[in-house]
């Protein structure tokens, strides 16, 4: 990335950044669950999406794998994006250390409803997720962002434009996995343009879904959760 627009993004993360998180210590992982909630997702896809992370965070294996490592716990937050140049929001960080605080969080997540519409800003919802891990008040082994979404990016008006290759190489300097999942609903091979150039890291990798069976949305999100939790290292993406 250019100095100059490496400086500026950084400039424009940093007045964003949200303030330090309550958590502290040391955690097995960090997880940004970034969910889409550009205009061509609907109330519907919305919901799917959130009420999915829900149900995932409910699941006992789930829940097992999140207290399985070295440090017992990780801390994830759900984060919504939209529009390129509007506000993202965030549940805040919670650190899940036991089935109580996973409820918890699973309760806040489905609760959770505050979305920005407009564009499809992947890059920039990238970089604010890195932002996100970047200015937490804890460390982690590994830190990893969750793209899901339903298009391709969007265009940026804001100076400096911050898209997905300034986001890759943000993401490749901060030692950062993205992982998507690709909502199959207006672009059939959607999966395959996040493969080539949303997703980045050692493992990262992508799931294509449709939305026809909330249940089959359920398993997705449970099997992408496992993967990233108990992560599959024998496959990678530079």
């Amino acid at each position: 990335m250019p100095k100059r627009i490496a400086a500026a993004a950084a400039a424009f993360l940093a007045c964003i950044a949200p303030a330090t998180a309550d958590p502290t210590g040391s955690f097995d992982l960090a997880l940004v669950l970034a969910v889409d909630c550009s205009g061509s997702v609907d109330g519907g896809e919305y919901r799917l999406q959130v009420d999915g992370i829900a149900a995932a965070f409910r699941d006992p294996e789930v829940v097992s794998a999140a207290l399985s490592g070295p440090n017992r716990r990780i801390a994830v937050i759900l984060m919504t994006w939209g529009d390129p140049d509007e506000q993202k929001f965030t549940t805040g960080w919670f650190a899940i250390d036991s089935a109580a605080a996973t409820e918890n969080f699973a309760a806040t997540s489905e609760r959770f409803d505050q979305r920005s519409g407009g564009g499809t800003g992947i890059g920039i919802a990238i970089g604010y997720g890195i932002t996100l891990i970047e200015t937490a008040g804890f460390t982690a082994s590994r830190k990893v962002i969750d793209v899901s979404g339903d298009g391709t990016e969007s265009w940026e008006l804001r100076e400096p434009r911050f898209l997905l290759p300034n986001a890759q190489a943000m993401r490749a300097a901060r030692g950062v996995i993205v992982n998507g999942l690709a909502i199959r609903t207006d672009v059939p091979d959607l999966d395959r343009y996040y493969r080539d150039n949303v997703i980045g890291g050692p493992g990262a990798f992508a799931i294509g879904i449709g939305i026809d069976n909330y249940s089959d949305y359920r398993a997705a999100i449970k099997a992408k959760l496992l993967r990233e939790i108990r992560p599959l290292l024998a496959s990678s993406q530079p």
